[in-house]
């Protein structure tokens, strides 16, 4: 009774005032679900779709700061007084590239040699003579 008897003595602006509150929280509450789901649909399309994307600049900045990782670590190496160390992979692939292309040059030479002294067959070659000189210990 003692309850019912304080509604009673709101007046009825204050109970539609106070309905009015309710309803307007009910309906903040249904539209926090509905935004809330459909927020949350929408982040799930959009991160499926830019998946690629993200794997795509998650390659480029990891090469990008590996390189600038390699660069100050130079820099500071240069700032120290420190000489980098010579490319010895570089040098020792030139030198074998080097030894390749010189045994196959000699081998196509000894080839073409051998192919010219074929064709010019055994009457054809030089013969060499030895001739006394005029004052030489032999022509005396």
């Amino acid at each position: 009774m003692f309850g019912t008897n304080l509604l009673d003595r709101r007046s009825r602006t204050e109970r539609i005032a106070d309905q009015a509150w309710d309803h307007l929280v009910a309906a903040v509450n249904s539209a926090g679900e509905t935004v809330r789901d459909t927020a949350l649909d929408t982040a799930k399309t959009a991160r499926s779709a830019t998946a690629g994307l993200t794997d795509d600049a998650r390659d480029r900045v990891g090469t990008v700061a590996d390189e600038a990782w390699q660069r100050a670590s130079l820099a500071f190496d240069a700032l120290a007084g420190r000489r980098p160390g010579l490319p010895w992979g570089y040098l020792i692939g030139a030198g074998l590239i080097g030894a390749a292309i010189g045994w196959a040059a000699g081998t196509a030479a000894r080839t073409a040699m051998a192919r010219d002294n074929a064709a010019l067959g055994s009457s054809d070659q030089v013969e060499f003579v030895d001739v006394d000189r005029p004052g030489s210990a032999a022509a005396n």
